[in-house]
């Protein structure tokens, strides 16, 4: 595991613990999270149904996916359920814990879930690098989940691939991914899908016929949608309770002759970064810590943690933006001397602060 600072007499570390009254252990690099999201690959038939065939191929041979990591399969289109379902291989993604959860935007914008309490405690307790391996198309520090570190994007085939071998760190060509149920070992090679199997399930299995079916009503929408209440008027009627879209401030007093730019005076330095800062570090879309000035926002009007959502979700809300501005839980503010998460010393009372408070103190000090 290179790039995680992992001290060499750490490297080799194993944690046992137990899941629910199973004996299970985790190291650096082990897998928690396997997911085939929604996005990037999961509406292209080859590599959905190459998935399936390894996930079959793997419970012919008697491997499965340990039951702490937490699988999901969100697929790019319903036309991907039918075709699985076609097939007859949906059950052997099932079978390795890959159930469809929904459509739509998942693990890659951090929405899939907490991890069950004896991981989280192990991996915190024991400072391991935790891996999440997906096949979307975001791997941001901090976006996938906050106590994976190392995250992997992957076809959805090398999803479950990994997810069976519960590790990163794995040669495939030279290391077994486990034992099969005759206690050989079983090797990538042994569950990998030839080109020709899965040009025959693409074939036999995805039919015209599923996309006509699927999209022909796409426009008349369905009864939950129609249902809904939609204002008549011709400007958008702000609600104050809202905390997904508020009215921002920015224009309330705006003329046709703004005023010129104010000078800086007296200004201190608020954060102090290195390199390696992405659009991610500096507004965050995944969810929203608990313990974040977004979250206290959100508390006190009357909005439950379980429905904070995501802050991409959020993006309508401007006070819920500026509160989540450099708020990704891994961002290096070199004022914190190693310190790793979104707070920053404020100057000149020395504090440290949540980014947005100590932004907001200076404001008015």
């Amino acid at each position: 595991m290179q790039g995680f600072a992992i001290p060499k007499e750490a490297q080799g570390k194993v944690v046992k613990f137990s899941f629910h009254g199973q004996p299970a252990e985790l190291k650096h690099g082990s897998v928690v999270i396997a997911a085939i999201t929604s996005c990037t690959n999961t509406s292209n038939p080859t590599v959905m149904l190459g998935a399936a065939l390894v996930a079959k191929k793997a419970c012919e041979h008697g491997l499965q996916v340990k039951p702490w990591v937490k699988t999901s399969l969100a697929p790019g289109s319903g036309v991907v359920t039918k075709y699985l379902k076609q097939s007859g291989l949906q059950k052997y993604l099932n079978q390795q814990g890959f159930n469809i959860v929904g459509y739509g935007c998942t693990t890659c914008i951090g929405n899939s879930g907490d991890l069950d309490e004896s991981v989280a405690s192990a991996i915190t307790e024991n400072d391991i690098v935790a891996a999440a391996v997906l096949s979307g198309n975001r791997n941001f520090e901090g976006r996938v989940h906050a106590l994976t570190r190392a995250n992997y994007l992957a076809s959805p085939p090398l999803v479950v691939a990994y997810a069976l071998a519960g590790t990163v760190d794995i040669d495939f060509d030279k290391e077994p991914i486990g034992k099969g149920k005759d206690g050989k070992d079983v090797y990538f090679k042994d569950i990998w899908a030839s080109t020709d199997e899965i040009a025959e399930a693409v074939q036999s299995n995805v039919l015209s016929d599923m996309f006509k079916s699927t999209y022909e009503s796409i426009t008349k929408g369905n009864p939950m949608w129609n249902q809904l209440s939609v204002p008549a008027s011709t400007l958008y009627s702000w609600d104050s309770s809202s905390t997904y879209i508020h009215e921002p401030p920015y224009f309330k007093n705006m003329t046709m002759n703004p005023p010129g730019a104010h000078g800086v005076k007296d200004a201190y330095c608020l954060l102090n970064f290195g390199d390696s800062i992405t659009t991610d570090h500096i507004s965050p879309a995944g969810s929203i810590h608990k313990d974040s000035p977004a979250a206290k926002y959100l508390l006190e009007r009357g909005v439950d943690r379980k429905d904070f959502n995501s802050y991409g979700s959020r993006r309508g809300n401007d006070e819920v933006m500026a509160r989540g501005t450099f708020a990704n839980i891994r961002i290096v503010n070199k004022l914190l001397k190693g310190e790793v998460g979104p707070k920053t010393i404020h100057v000149p009372t020395g504090e440290k602060l949540y980014v947005f408070d100590a932004a907001s103190v200076s404001y008015f000090y």
